[in-house]
């Protein structure tokens, strides 16, 4: 891997790469991007049965990388595969707690893995309340499962003195398969050249006027109270192919995993919903 990304990536970025399949690169002067190799969080690597912590110390690593950025005024975008709030409890929450501490430098955090259109909130570990990160999670070229293929353009705070770089704006495009299979010219025969086109923008269809921490947190609260945004959202979750709504238990499950960028983060749904520490301790109860 390390011999053939060679062309993009420099040679201290090649190191870690062979080393741990994890790197990180100066894309312009003030932006950084560090790449995590997540296969060292997945709950399907065995292997972390013997060091789940932190495998090939790839978080100490980032310590070190985010703490260099820091100091030099850098600010950092994450990306990787499994979303931080998907991977192992012992190495998610940890993870957590390093996008905490280094809340100023880490500005983007982008992943994949669920083919859905989703995203996961950070929060600050001592009130659970102030919204610091997002963690945005892209929905797939591939249509596993039943689903059009999709990608997304981030707009991105630019390249001049004091940028942000947080993200201000997505749009979504997706490959109708429906319209593509439909070729009224020659029946039975898909379109050779399929369109994509525009499923949504972010701003436009959430009424949002950036797409800052503090905007997906208001985002959350108004999923919980017009149910009509929620359902829109579950729309488009699955990129404009969804064959039923999803209330009651699947809607709070739903609200549950966008709220906690963190593993198996029972409490902050009581917060949610209201439940008053009823929710953990049933579900503790019913796991143990």
């Amino acid at each position: 891997m390390a011999h053939e990304w060679a062309l993009w990536l420099p040679e201290q970025a090649l190191k870690t790469l062979r080393y741990g399949g994890f790197y990180t690169v100066e894309i312009q002067p003030g932006l950084r991007v560090v790449s995590l190799n997540m296969n060292f969080c997945a709950r399907e690597n065995f292997w972390l049965m013997v060091n789940s912590t932190d495998p090939a110390n790839q978080l100490q690593w980032l310590v070190h990388v985010l703490q260099a950025s820091e100091d030099r005024g850098e600010k950092v975008h994450v990306i990787g595969h499994i979303p931080p709030g998907l991977c192992l409890g012992s190495w998610s929450w940890n993870y957590y707690h390093i996008i905490n501490r280094y809340e100023s430098t880490v500005t983007g955090q982008f992943f994949g893995h669920t083919h859905m259109d989703e995203f996961q909130m950070f929060y600050d570990e001592e009130t659970r309340t102030r919204p610091l990160g997002v963690a945005f999670i892209a929905p797939s070229v591939t249509t596993y499962v039943n689903l059009n293929p999709g990608y997304r353009i981030y707009y991105v705070d630019g390249n001049y003195k004091n940028s942000t770089r947080l993200v201000l704006d997505h749009e979504t495009y997706i490959l109708n398969l429906t319209e593509a299979n439909h070729n009224l010219e020659s029946p039975g025969n898909p379109e050779q050249n399929p369109k994509w086109s525009l499923l949504y923008r972010a701003t436009e269809a959430y009424g949002l006027s950036s797409l800052f921490p503090s905007d997906y947190d208001k985002l959350l609260g108004i999923f919980i109270s017009d149910d009509r945004t929620f359902q829109k959202f579950w729309y488009l979750r699955h990129k404009g192919h969804v064959s039923e709504s999803c209330r009651e238990a699947c809607k709070t499950a739903m609200l549950c995993f966008l709220r906690s960028g963190r593993s198996d983060e029972l409490d902050l749904c009581d917060h949610l919903n209201g439940f008053a520490g009823n929710l953990a301790r049933a579900a503790r109860k019913t796991l143990c």
